[in-house]
C-alpha cells in the first residue's frame, strides 16, 4: 500500500520527472542548483501563506519562481520545438469553486501561469492559446519579452542532441514544473507550467495547461499538479481521476496517486509523476519515471527538497 510522503504539508512543488540525477555522477554545484530552486520557490509560496495569502495566491508565487529559474523547463530554460522556437503553457486552478484559467502555445510572455492566473480571473473562458493568449497577456498587464529571453545554451544542446539519427540521441529530463497548496481557510490550489517537450511539434499542447490532465483542484479533495509524458496524461485524465478515486471511490491521497501514476499511466505508454496534496495536509509524490524533482514545507515550517531518487 503507498503511504503518504509527507504530513503537515501546506505547500508543495515539482521541478519535473524524467532522467534521474545521480549522486555518484553530479557534483555539488549542481545538486545545490537544484535543492536551491526548488527551496527558493517553496520559499515564495511559503510567505504569501505565511502572510495570510490564499493557495491560489501561493502556488502563483512558486511557479513563477520556477518559470524563472532557468535549470527547469517553464519559462526561462524552456525546452525548444522542432523549428528552434518557444511555446509555453500553463494552467491554475482553485479548489474552492471549481475556478481554471489556462494558456497555451505563448511565445511571449515570461511568466505563463500569470497569464493563466488572469484567464482565471478576467474572462469567462478557461483556455486561450497562441498570438490571442499573448496579445491578451499584454493587454493585461503582463509586459511582453521577446524569444531569445527563454533561451538557454543547454536547452539548445538538447534540441540538437534530439534531432540526431534515431539510435544516436539521449533522453533528456523533463522538466514541467508545478506547485499545490493549502491555505488557512483550506482552500486547495494547484498550478503546472511547461515548455513542452524537447524538439515537439510546433504546436503541440500537453497535458500541463489542461484542466483533469496535468492540473486539478477540489475543496476537500485534492490539489495535483503533473509532468511526464504529456500525451499519456491527458489520455489516462491523470488529475481528475486521483481526485475522482478520493471523492466517489474513498481512496486515501497516496494509494490513488500511486494507481494513477505507477499502475494505470504506464501501461498507455508513458511515465511521469505528480504531487498530490489532500485536505489534511498529506502529500504523496509518486512516479513511474527515474525521478522527479520535488520538495514541500510543512505548517511548522520544516522545507523538504528530493533531487535523488534514494531520498
Amino acid at each position: 500500500m503507498a503511504t503518504p510522503d509527507a504530513r503537515g504539508v501546506v505547500l508543495a512543488v515539482h521541478g519535473g520527472a524524467g532522467d534521474a540525477l545521480h549522486r555518484e555522477d553530479t557534483d555539488a554545484r549542481t545538486e545545490k542548483a537544484y535543492r536551491d530552486g526548488l527551496a527558493h520557490a517553496l520559499r515564495a509560496g511559503h510567505k504569501v501563506l505565511l502572510r495570510g495569502g490564499d493557495s491560489v495566491t501561493a502556488v502563483e508565487a512558486a511557479v513563477r519562481a520556477l518559470e524563472d529559474e532557468p535549470l527547469f523547463n517553464a519559462g526561462k530554460g524552456a525546452v525548444l520545438t522542432d523549428d528552434a522556437g518557444f511555446e509555453l503553457d500553463a494552467s491554475i486552478m482553485r479548489g474552492s469553486d471549481l475556478a481554471a484559467g489556462a494558456v497555451a502555445g505563448l511565445r511571449h510572455v515570461r511568466n505563463p501561469v500569470s497569464a493563466a492566473r488572469l484567464v482565471m480571473e478576467k474572462t469567462e473562458h478557461v483556455l486561450l492559446v497562441g498570438e490571442a493568449a499573448d496579445v491578451f497577456a499584454e493587454r493585461n498587464g503582463l509586459l511582453p519579452v521577446t524569444q531569445d529571453y527563454f533561451w538557454t545554451q543547454q536547452r539548445w544542446d538538447e534540441l540538437i542532441q534530439a534531432k540526431r539519427p534515431a539510435g544516436t540521441a539521449t533522453p533528456q529530463t523533463t522538466g514541467t514544473v508545478g506547485a499545490v497548496a493549502i491555505d488557512r481557510k483550506h482552500g486547495l490550489a494547484a498550478a503546472t507550467s511547461t515548455g513542452g517537450m524537447v524538439n515537439k511539434m510546433a504546436g503541440r499542447v500537453g497535458d500541463s495547461p489542461l484542466v483533469g490532465a496535468g492540473t486539478y483542484a477540489k475543496n476537500g479533495t485534492v490539489a495535483a499538479s503533473a509532468t511526464g509524458h504529456g500525451e499519456v496524461f491527458i489520455r489516462g485524465a491523470a488529475t481528475a481521476t486521483i481526485g475522482h478515486l478520493i471523492e466517489f471511490g474513498g481512496r486515501d491521497v497516496a494509494s490513488a496517486a500511486y494507481e494513477v501514476v505507477v499502475e494505470r499511466l504506464p501501461g498507455l505508454g508513458g511515465t511521469g509523476g505528480v504531487i498530490a496534496l489532500d485536505a489534511q495536509g498529506l502529500l504523496a509524490a509518486p512516479y513511474s519515471s527515474e525521478s522527479m524533482l520535488h520538495g514541500y514545507v510543512t505548517a511548522d515550517g520544516r522545507l523538504v527538497t528530493r533531487v535523488f531518487p534514494d531520498e
